[in-house]
């Protein structure tokens, strides 16, 4: 950063509360803060697989699921959305998922995959 000293302690003052909200996020729900190695690179890259991983679900979080969705934690998507129980075909070239009538996820899921098809991608 090309702040000077005074300018960026008081960036980091405003700064600090979320990002000590990001890295408890990242170490306590996506596993950051377990190490799968005693090797530095393996680790490091472990850590920046956590971090993609935090900034996908934020992208996700406020561009395609919106509303009440923006405050919630990883654990609460995972366990409304992502482990939902169900069975994913191949068939005619496109991927299916079957799930039972009566599940709570499928609104989200239909909801989920419009939005995700309505948005227009911007080159850059």
């Amino acid at each position: 950063m090309d702040l000077a000293g005074d300018e960026l302690i008081r960036w980091l003052y405003v700064r600090c509360g979320k990002s000590e909200q990001a890295h408890g996020a990242l170490k306590n729900e996506l596993a950051g803060g377990t190490l799968p190695s005693g090797l530095f690179r393996a680790n490091a890259a472990w850590w920046w697989i956590a971090v993609l991983a935090f900034n996908v679900n934020a992208i996700m979080k406020h561009l395609v699921l919106g509303g009440e969705w923006k405050t919630k934690k990883m654990t609460s998507i995972r366990f409304n959305i992502i482990n939902v129980a169900g069975r994913v075909l191949q068939h005619a070239r496109q991927w299916l998922i079957r799930l039972g009538a009566n599940n709570p996820a499928i609104d989200i899921l239909i909801y989920m995959c419009e939005r995700i098809a309505s948005m227009e991608l911007v080159p850059t």
